[in-house]
């Protein structure tokens, strides 16, 4: 499969946004990750992470791009005792979580129209 990738990518000054394009419409399918407060969910296997295969997982990455991440810093900071606890209700916590996800999901859909725009237009200029 990556051969025969490598060949439609071509040479030319496109093939490196041909390779982009095609590589994300082959991962389009998989499930995205959601945001949520764990103190809203009764169950435990809902915290499971597929792809890891661990029971329990939290997303934790830099906090310099989204405000998810800073909450997540936040919390994780106030479980440990590092910073004081945070005050916030468990369901203002899952508001921002699916306000986080609506955000994550418009994103996602504007990224998908645009790849389905340039494949259209290399597939029209492509004998």
């Amino acid at each position: 499969l990556q051969k025969s990738l490598s060949e439609t990518f071509g040479a030319d000054k496109y093939s490196r946004a041909r390779k982009e394009v095609l590589t994300y419409m082959f991962s389009r399918p998989m499930q995205m990750a959601l945001y949520f407060c764990t103190g809203v969910l009764d169950d435990e296997r809902l915290f499971h992470h597929y792809a890891l295969n661990v029971p329990f997982y939290t997303h934790f990455t830099s906090p310099i791009r989204r405000y998810a991440d800073i909450v997540v810093h936040r919390l994780l900071s106030a479980s440990l005792g590092a910073r004081s606890p945070i005050t916030m209700e468990k369901e203002a916590i899952q508001k921002q979580a699916d306000h986080c996800n609506d955000r994550k999901m418009a994103s996602k859909r504007v990224q998908e129209l645009s790849a389905d725009l340039f494949f259209s237009v290399f597939v029209r200029v492509r004998p």
